[in-house]
């Protein structure tokens, strides 16, 4: 089998699938430590705390997720998640510890109880990655780093066949190649680089996402992208990955307050600065409207050093790094793109709509998130689901095969060409995508981004099919055109909610709608590459999948 992306998930279930005796090779664009899983801050939750339970877990990420939760996917959350976190630990991940020597646990946006296990004080991901990265080498799994997944092989029959792939060495373009196998499992991580300034890295460019539509799979709340409310703000032009202040920092007692050093979040949530991103987000927007400011400001000067250097270590030198010292003055914030709580759907077990072909951790959406992710539920849900589909994957082994044979893929001549976007297109699709589709929305800016970006997508279109050519091939090309695939579906999704929502916000339809909009928005791509949007109750999550084949 084939694992794409080398985070969290992707190595848990790289790691999962060898152990239950299966061939695995982990296939990702940079190298092993290279995703989003290293720049998690934060840490993960689990019920893990005295007195803490997976109901009240349960409970608050219901809430957060603004009435779109799956309960069945969350309730599988936070019931499995304690013990997976356990394995993690078995793993070789070491979290930090009280001085009693259990876990230290701390508060984010959205828990009413300490429940996040975090290492390094605020390097948690780096931590994760470090003891996954270790274990997967250990065990001598093959890995291929530097090659960018394209598109995904399928047999007559629809099934996986395995991925084709775009080879850099030594930052040189080899080709293309491919990796035959019954089974894929995405782990591809998110999509923030479509916007203009995020806290994902250079990579996120939305590979998997744009693979399973192409594939003919479907993706879900794609309009939901937690924008994150405190990112360091290095001016209005700043573009890129941006340094995230951990929304710890708050659990801790920091204060979000304006220029003049007012508490603007009091009075708007019982939770104050611990209020679910979104809700930081938009009241951070509103005092920056009102007061036409370009950021707002979190003070932690009453830490003092001593805190600030041993709990916070990797902000406070990235602050410093930027010309800012939190210990002795308050650091200038504003939201930035941060999750994508959307993505390709699955049922519980990490199944697409595409035989053969499972995602999980960012990349997925499982029902978890619903309409805004709980803080600090992303690491938890990139191990429990990638856990459960290495399960389901071992269940449908004979010998040591997947359904006894690897699925003879089509010829590529076979599958419908795609328009390929020249790199500097990256460009424009990230200025559209913010001025149209940020955390601010509207029917008019929706409608403004949804014109240009077809437009991008005209101009390829027609020169491919004038001239049988567009762009020449290249990773930079690759990502534009994958860009350019999730900025269609995510406006689309956007200008189909009528409605405010979590982490969507419509300035022109500022009210939530249960009776219209408790609903997900469902996208496929047509063979003629139009969107097909739809849909569906919030009972149809997960989504209706077909029967799994008779084992051969």
């Amino acid at each position: 089998m084939v694992v794409v992306g080398s985070g969290v998930a992707g190595l848990t279930a790289a790691l999962r699938c060898e152990a239950a005796g299966l061939t695995t090779v982990v296939v990702t664009k940079a190298r092993l430590d290279d995703g989003s899983t290293r720049w998690a801050q934060g840490g993960i939750a689990a019920a893990l705390g005295e007195g803490d339970t997976p109901e009240q877990h349960l409970d608050d990420t219901l809430v957060a997720g603004a009435g779109l939760c799956d309960e069945e996917a969350v309730r599988i959350l936070v019931t499995e998640g304690p013990d997976a976190v356990r394995r993690l630990i078995a793993t070789g991940a070491q979290f930090d510890e009280s001085a009693e020597g259990g876990l230290e646990l701390t508060r984010e946006g959205g828990h009413h109880r300490r429940r996040i296990a975090h290492a390094g004080g605020d390097a948690t991901g780096a931590e994760i990655s470090r003891a996954l990265v270790e274990a997967v080498r250990a065990r001598g799994t093959r890995t291929i780093e530097n090659a960018l997944v394209l598109d995904l092989l399928t047999d007559a029959d629809g099934r996986t066949a395995g991925v084709t792939l775009h080879v850099m060495g030594e930052g040189q373009h080899d080709g293309v190649g491919a990796v035959h196998a019954p089974a894929v499992v995405l782990a591809t991580g998110g999509m923030g680089q479509v916007f203009s300034a995020t806290t994902n890295p250079s990579v996120s460019t939305g590979d998997g996402v744009a693979l399973a539509l192409r594939a003919g799979a479907e993706v879900s709340d794609l309009e939901f992208v937690q924008f994150h409310p405190t990112v360091l703000f290095l001016g209005p032009d700043a573009e890129g990955q941006q340094p995230l202040v951990s929304e710890a920092v708050r659990g801790e007692g920091a204060h979000l307050v304006d220029a003049d050093g007012v508490r603007f979040m009091q009075g708007q949530h019982e939770l104050a600065e611990l209020a679910p991103r979104d809700i930081v987000a938009k009241g951070i927007m509103r005092r920056m409207q009102e007061r036409g400011a370009e950021h707002m400001y979190l003070d932690a000067r009453h830490f003092g050093a001593e805190m600030w250097e041993h709990r916070f270590p990797t902000i406070l030198a990235a602050c410093r790094a930027h010309g800012i010292d939190p210990v002795t003055e308050p650091v200038p914030v504003a939201p930035a793109a941060h999750y994508a709580s959307g993505g390709v759907r699955t049922d519980s077990h990490g199944r697409t709509t595409v035989p053969g072909l499972y995602a999980c951790g960012e990349v997925a959406c499982t029902g978890v998130h619903g309409a805004n992710r709980l803080a600090s539920n992303s690491l938890l849900e990139g191990l429990v689901y990638a856990e459960r589909i290495a399960a389901d994957i071992a269940e449908s082994r004979t010998g040591n095969t997947l359904r006894a044979r690897v699925p003879q893929p089509l010829p590529q001549s076979d599958r419908p060409e795609h328009p390929l976007l020249p790199p500097e297109a990256r460009f424009a699709i990230q200025r559209i995508m913010t001025g149209g589709a940020g955390v601010l929305r509207s029917a008019a800016s929706l409608s403004e981004a949804a014109d240009r970006l077809h437009h991008l997508h005209a101009e390829a279109r027609d020169a491919l099919d004038e001239n049988g050519k567009t762009a020449e091939p290249g990773v930079d090309t690759w990502e534009a055109t994958n860009l350019l695939c999730v900025a269609r579906v995510l406006v689309a999704a956007a200008q189909r909610r009528e409605e405010t929502r979590g982490c969507h916000w419509r300035e022109d339809r500022p009210e939530r709608d249960d009776t219209t909009w408790r609903r997900h928005i469902v996208v496929r791509l047509n063979p003629d590459r139009t969107l097909a949007v739809r849909t569906t109750d919030t009972t149809d999550f997960p989504p209706t999948l077909p029967p799994r084949p008779q084992e051969q």
